[in-house]
């Protein structure tokens, strides 16, 4: 695969649930290491479209492939980063952290290796001391911190984001949404972010792609400019997903 080639594609793809038909004939090609933001009114599609894209739902019709290759079932590679941390109670953030690990079988293997990757990662998020605790002990901001700290010990390829920041106050918004551009630019991952806030799309994307209609599709799809979030209110104008719920 050259690097002009596309990751992330999708042709004609459609999704119905019973009789409802949520997206229809919806294009999407998302290259290496791009990153893109999906903005679109509450109950357009946009999660699931996500899910679709992780290999988590099968579309009705239409074709996904990832490095050219069909998928068939989860993406290899692909995490999803989800609004709640979903994080195991009983366990401490380190074993939290290395859950992707012991799912993949390396944490018997390489259980040294795993341990130093997870600290690291912790250390990164500012978590070094938080270590042992339990997720109740964590503020949300912290509990999300972690949630990324686990996306990322599964050593994705693809980083998929639903709503991870909308249960969170603005000034931990813009905290998170900091950590999240700075580490996906170390690995160089392939980030897509779906939100009805426009500011997350002009802080983390490259790239803004906007769905709409009943059933929905692509109604925009325009490279960003540094001044991106002027530009997505001059674009979408009174009807910008923020002001829809998440």
């Amino acid at each position: 695969m050259t690097r002009s080639s596309p990751q992330l594609s999708l042709v004609a793809v459609a999704y119905r649930y019973g009789r409802h038909s949520v997206l229809d004939r919806v294009d999407l090609a998302v290259r290496p290491s791009e990153r893109v933001g999906i903005l679109g009114r509450s109950g357009v599609g946009k999660s699931t479209l996500l899910q679709i894209l992780a290999g988590l739902v099968a579309p009705s019709s239409g074709t996904v492939r990832v490095d050219g290759a069909p998928v068939r079932g989860p993406v290899p590679g692909c995490t999803v980063m989800f609004q709640r941390p979903a994080l195991l109670p009983w366990a401490s953030v380190l074993d939290n952290v290395l859950l992707p690990a012991r799912l993949a079988g390396r944490l018997g293997r390489e259980r040294a290796d795993s341990a130093a990757e997870a600290h690291r990662l912790l250390d990164d998020l500012g978590l070094a001391e938080r270590a042992q605790a339990k997720p109740h002990q964590l503020s949300g901001g912290q509990q999300q911190r972690v949630a990324l700290a686990r996306a990322l010990a599964s050593r994705p390829r693809i980083l998929l984001l639903d709503e991870p920041f909308s249960a969170l106050d603005p000034e931990m918004r813009g905290a998170l949404r900091t950590d999240v551009l700075r580490l996906a630019r170390e690995r160089g991952l392939t980030l897509i972010v779906v939100t009805h806030d426009l500011a997350d799309v002009a802080a983390l994307a490259q790239r803004a792609v906007v769905l709409s209609g009943r059933p929905a599709r692509v109604s925009d799809d325009f490279l960003l400019s540094d001044d991106a979030e002027a530009e997505l209110r001059r674009r979408l104008g009174p009807s910008a997903p923020e002001r829809a719920a998440a």
